[in-house]
């Protein structure tokens, strides 16, 4: 999960890197920062790679999760939901030792000053999902599509989750709306300064790929879609896996 934190009090812009899947079928569980800085009369970019610690409640090992920045009430945290890890150690036999399942559907909320990390669990997120879409505006964080191993399917799931970070303890809180999208595995991409994204390819099933793209708008009244004409896809991008 990567997630892109914009430059604020003087710091650079930078990126959260959670989690991840190795070649050699390792699932990660470490949270990097790494921060991209330009300095100098030459303009040489400088990259810095900072492993950052997590206390408390520290979200496991996973894959295909979403990591996306809030903000309330004067100050920022990260939202982690949703991903892929091993089934337990207890539960594996040799057949399943690399049988992989879904996460469960608590949201990690963590700050990056003091790396504290909780667990939430909430009613509206009973299943867990990898490879959805999660877009930001302000304190709300927006869930679409992903995938369900449980039920081997893509439904059009939106959830909007609402972050309150009160003195000592926040308050989450979440809305199941109508409006979403049966996709994984998207790339998704910001025009510009304005909160308006491109979502673009991903699937609809395992043996569908998602040829269409849509735009997604986020502003105080919700989140918006629209479709967007697509690019000539080249053949091979329509036949590949």
């Amino acid at each position: 999960a990567v997630c892109r934190l914009y430059p604020y009090d003087g710091l650079p812009e930078s990126y959260l890197i959670h989690g991840g899947r190795t070649p050699n079928n390792e699932i990660s569980s470490s949270l990097y920062l790494l921060t991209m800085d330009s300095r100098g009369c030459n303009r040489k970019l400088t990259v810095r790679c900072q492993e950052k610690e997590l206390v408390a409640e520290v979200p496991g090992a996973r894959y295909g999760h979403t990591m996306s920045m809030v903000q309330s009430r004067g100050k920022t945290a990260c939202v982690l939901f949703g991903g892929r890890s091993y089934m337990p150690a207890g539960e594996r036999t040799t057949e399943s030792w690399n049988s992989v399942i879904d996460c469960t559907s608590q949201v990690f909320l963590f700050d990056l000053e003091f790396g504290c990390s909780s667990a939430h669990t909430l009613p509206e997120l009973h299943d867990g999902q990898s490879f959805h879409v999660a877009l930001s505006r302000e304190d709300c964080v927006y869930f679409i599509g992903g995938h369900s191993l449980t039920s081997d399917s893509r439904p059009p799931r939106l959830f909007r989750l609402r972050v309150e970070l009160l003195q000592g303890s926040p308050l989450l809180t979440c809305e199941t709306l109508d409006t979403g999208l049966s996709i994984s595995s998207a790339i998704v991409t910001r025009t510009g300064p304005s909160h308006k994204y491109i979502i673009l390819g991903g699937y609809q099933s395992d043996s569908q790929k998602r040829l269409e793209c849509s735009t997604v708008i986020l502003d105080e009244k919700g989140i918006q879609f629209e479709p967007l004409e697509p690019p000539n896809w080249t053949p091979d991008i329509i036949h590949s896996r």
